[in-house]
């Protein structure tokens, strides 16, 4: 995409304003718009002022004066402005008498991480694909106060709803753990799922399909067809904001929050992935058990020694050890294992196309970054595959049903954020090879992460009182 082709792509589409979007360090996109008028080199030399001291995670002692440089291949027409508006997504850069890059800015990283990828001569790029899970509630309200706390979430879908005296209840709710690829009536959502497939096929994102997940209460999953790392990541923000701009267009709310009820299904984010060498998939050896390389399986080894510290990045908040609890196919064991989705790492039975042989990294969950997330699970394969890390025998059992005495064997992955935490900070060598993570970036990620599990640690839980009020 040329500065012709945008200018072009203005006139077509009446375009008023430009806007820049950019993801801050805990992942969440912030923005800056233009009008028109400014799509012009200059835009894309010298970028456009912010100032990054009020941006989470980009504060810095000396000075908060930065510049965001426009990416020209990311633009798209956003289809949630009033007025027509042509996006782009941005890199964040420090000014030194010269443009640097700035090292925490997360697009940076994940390019970085591609690069070393190549560098190496393991493989020509890598491929990724998470599934999208989320809820869609008719309403939500949650308070945090010094004498009060609440959270309350609603569902027309969910099976409590059948007894509300309401003419739009026509009892077609679905039952508890039910709602697996459930058809309508029972799926309301049905034609919202599809306006948000539709949605993000004209931004350019291949969607592979959709359905109902297993959440009785208005689960739902969206499935995006592989694509590189930062692609991904850049898309995966996409998601996100599609699915939550289109769910507010039909007085819904949309949550990635992956525990938002108890004992119901979490949402997960599991993560398909391989490495592409001479246009092939390296992870692929027919003469090997499970078909897989020595490659891939290096690269399993590489993630479960790692597990601790990765899962601080792809599930870095105290609600991700909330869904990762025995019982709703959520993973705590790491293992690895054809098939058996109680293991965190499943290489998918049903596949049948050699070139796209890949593993499912099932532990994390849309609060990660996914830039971050996506470049601490390749550099921790990568390290498995520089130092021949054995992941050991596969487990082929369901996790759930071993014996106390054989399941003791297997490492339990984090159970809280503060056990991540702990992890990342022990073992960080691996991410901070070819400088993709710099230490400055891994203990200011501490620091944002133990402030969140602090602020959890201190604070009454309104379960506390069913069980020590009477104390």
């Amino acid at each position: 995409m040329t500065l012709k082709d945008l200018r072009a792509m203005a006139r077509q589409n009446k375009i008023e304003f430009i806007d820049i979007k950019f993801a801050d360090l805990l992942g969440r996109w912030r923005h800056i718009t233009l009008p028109v008028e400014s799509l012009a080199k200059k835009l894309f030399d010298h970028g456009v002022g912010v100032d990054g001291s009020s941006v989470t995670g980009f504060a810095k002692v000396k000075a908060g004066d930065m510049i965001l440089l426009p990416d020209k291949k990311t633009a798209f027409i956003d289809p949630f402005h009033e007025h027509p508006t042509l996006s782009m997504l941005g890199d964040l850069a420090e000014v030194d008498g010269k443009i640097v890059p700035f090292e925490r800015n997360p697009r940076w990283v994940a390019r970085n991480a591609e690069a070393y990828l190549k560098s190496s001569g393991i493989a020509d790029s890598s491929l990724w694909g998470p599934e999208f899970e989320f809820y869609l509630f008719r309403s939500v309200s949650f308070h945090q106060g010094t004498d009060e706390a609440f959270y309350f979430v609603d569902s027309k879908e969910a099976e409590r709803s059948s007894g509300e005296d309401d003419p739009d209840n026509h009892g077609y709710q679905i039952p508890y753990k039910r709602g697996y690829h459930a058809a309508p009536p029972s799926d309301q959502t049905h034609n919202l799922r599809s306006e948000i497939s539709q949605t993000l096929r004209s931004l350019g994102v291949p969607v592979k399909y959709h359905h109902h997940e297993v959440g009785g209460a208005s689960q739902q999953e969206i499935e995006v067809d592989f694509g590189t790392l930062l692609q991904m990541a850049d898309w995966s923000m996409l998601v996100k904001y599609v699915v939550k701009n289109i769910a507010v267009r039909h007085d819904t709310s949309a949550t990635f929050m992956p525990k938002p009820m108890f004992n119901e299904p979490g949402s997960g984010w599991h993560v398909h992935q391989y490495l592409m060498k001479n246009g092939k998939s390296a992870f692929y050896d027919a003469k090997k058990d499970l078909k897989l390389s020595d490659t891939g399986r290096y690269y399993i080894g590489g993630l479960l020694k790692h597990a601790d510290a990765v899962l601080c990045f792809t599930n870095p908040s105290t609600n991700s050890y909330k869904r990762l609890v025995p019982g709703f196919e959520a993973p705590v064991r790491g293992t690895y294992s054809m098939g058996n989705r109680s293991a965190a790492i499943r290489i998918p039975g049903y596949q049948l196309d050699s070139s796209t042989y890949r593993v499912e990294f099932r532990p994390p969950d849309a609060t990660c970054n996914p830039y971050l997330a996506f470049a601490a699970m390749l550099m921790a394969g990568i390290d498995g595959i520089k130092n021949k890390i054995d992941p050991g025998e596969d487990c082929s059992e369901d996790l759930t049903r071993l014996p106390a005495k054989r399941l003791n064997k297997i490492p339990v992955l984090p159970t809280t954020l503060h056990h991540a935490i702990r992890g990342l900070k022990k073992d960080n060598d691996f991410l901070r090879a070819g400088d993709i993570f710099s230490q400055e970036l891994i203990d200011h990620w501490i620091k944002l992460k133990q402030a969140e599990a602090d602020a959890i640690r201190v604070r009454p839980h309104p379960y506390e009182f069913n069980l020590y009020y009477n104390c």
